[in-house]
């Protein structure tokens, strides 16, 4: 989508929501680096300050992280999101491995009730691009294959509000996975995900909701994970 230029009443606000826009879009995606401000200055027309203005804003409600040296990337896709990124970013692994359990199984329950045919498709496409990752030992591909699955069964449960819920908190769970496979796949990181699909695709509620539960507890097996558990 391409910035226009703002009218000159409310410039700030128009700005930052031209950019809010480019990211609540999909069109700047949570990862990416978004253009440099000589580059932002020239789309939209504006003084460098409004846009430095519109950008820290942006930052500081946490859709932005401002990184000297390399870049201002999207962190987050709503205020909620950059809120709930800050706050539960450190949190203890064995506290957001229980919030997925407990946001993922209701979810699988559901999904297996209410899956459509395109829902089961774009499971069994998202399986696939997770396995190949694995097979080619790449842990980033991995981690965005992993999440964009688990994120699938949720769109899968028709629930818009735990959609909502779970999409607000997805930085969070895409940085932990990251941080617990430390840029390494081990063989206790691959988790077979095809009777989770195969459950949903059967209607079978309660295994579902088995499987998708047991999941973020077999990643704290990590060495992330291992720092907050409890010696034996």
């Amino acid at each position: 989508m391409a910035l226009g230029q703002p009218r000159r009443s409310g410039l700030s606000d128009q700005v930052i929501a031209q950019l809010r826009n480019q990211i609540t879009s999909g069109e700047w995606p949570v990862g990416t680096r978004i253009p440099t401000e000589p580059e932002l200055v020239e789309q939209l027309g504006v003084a460098r300050n409004t846009v430095r203005e519109a950008v820290r804003a942006l930052a500081h409600n946490g859709l932005l992280d401002i990184r000297q040296g390399s870049g201002t990337y999207v962190v987050a896709t709503s205020e909620l999101a950059g809120v709930m990124n800050r706050r539960f970013a450190d949190s203890d692994p064995l506290h957001v491995a229980e919030l997925r359990a407990t946001l993922e199984s209701s979810a699988a329950r559901l999904a297996a009730e209410r899956r459509t045919d395109r829902d089961l498709v774009q499971l069994d496409t998202l399986l696939r691009r997770r396995e190949a990752a694995w097979e080619a030992r790449d842990a980033e591909e991995f981690v965005t294959a992993d999440t964009a699955f688990h994120h699938a069964v949720v769109v899968a449960s028709h629930n818009d509000v735990l959609i909502e819920i779970y999409a607000d908190l997805g930085h969070v769970l895409r940085t932990w996975l990251r941080e617990d496979l430390g840029g390494t796949l081990r063989p206790e990181n691959h988790m077979e995900h095809g009777r989770l699909v195969e459950a949903i695709r059967a209607g079978d509620g309660e295994l579902a909701a088995t499987e998708a539960a047991g999941y973020p507890f077999m990643c704290l097996r990590g060495p992330k994970a291992a720092e907050s558990l409890p010696e034996a």
